[in-house]
């Protein structure tokens, strides 16, 4: 198992370090520079419109608003994203990490906007429930055509097995935690009722899911 844990350390560290910074920094800015022309700045005005509901229509395909599909985003960086990652980061590269976060942040919403269109445009519905989909997995294969359909296969699987990590163990572990050194509530106790407040959500699918994101990430984003 120790040996296991090295090797893991080892991949960890060179896949998250120049290959992750140079792939984000370099797709940032050809889809900057080349494909959408700083839409982070042109269409700036737009998207803030586009949230605040001024383009919501009722009978437009999808089950949630434009201003909850962005919480439901939100939902999966904000705190273990902007809050850990970030102090972890300064912490281990000193203040001018911060620079360079602004630097891939600036140039990754083009990066974002790309992915968003793509999931928007490739996005596949239910004939029977009318329920969307959408995500890589979708427009990989219907994009890029059914030869690739490995590679979505082999997102789905990344991306389900790192749900279970940073997706939720890690924020759970965190929670129960704190629970029990300031409040002495057993690990076991905070794990069952987040598990069952979490499974309400979650199986009242995405219509619940949009809802209860829409309430909570704002107050997460103030604190």
């Amino acid at each position: 198992m120790e040996r296991f844990t090295h090797w893991l350390e080892v991949i960890s560290n060179y896949v998250w370090s120049y290959p992750v910074v140079i792939l984000c920094l370099s797709t940032g800015l050809f889809f900057t520079l080349y494909k959408t022309f700083f839409v982070q700045v042109r269409s700036f005005r737009h998207a803030i419109t586009l949230i605040t509901g001024h383009y919501d229509n009722p009978n437009e395909h999808g089950q949630i608003t434009h201003f909850q599909a962005l919480s439901t985003a939100l939902s999966g960086t904000i705190g273990l994203g902007n809050i850990a990652g970030v102090s972890i980061a300064i912490e281990l590269g000193g203040p001018g990490t911060i620079f360079w976060m602004w630097v891939v942040g600036f140039f990754g919403m083009a990066t974002k906007f790309v992915e968003c269109t793509l999931g928007t445009h490739y996005r596949d519905e239910d004939e029977e429930t009318g329920e969307v989909r959408g995500g890589p997995m979708y427009y990989i294969q219907k994009g890029m055509g059914d030869r690739w359909r490995w590679l979505a296969v082999f997102f789905a699987v990344c991306v389900l097995l790192g749900s279970f990590g940073g997706g939720g163990m890690f924020q759970s572990n965190q929670a129960a935690a704190a629970l029990h050194d300031y409040f002495h509530i057993p690990p076991y106790v905070s794990g069952i009722v987040l598990a069952i407040l979490v499974g309400v959500v979650i199986l009242g699918g995405i219509t619940r899911i949009g809802k209860v994101a829409s309430k909570i990430v704002p107050a997460m984003c103030l604190i």
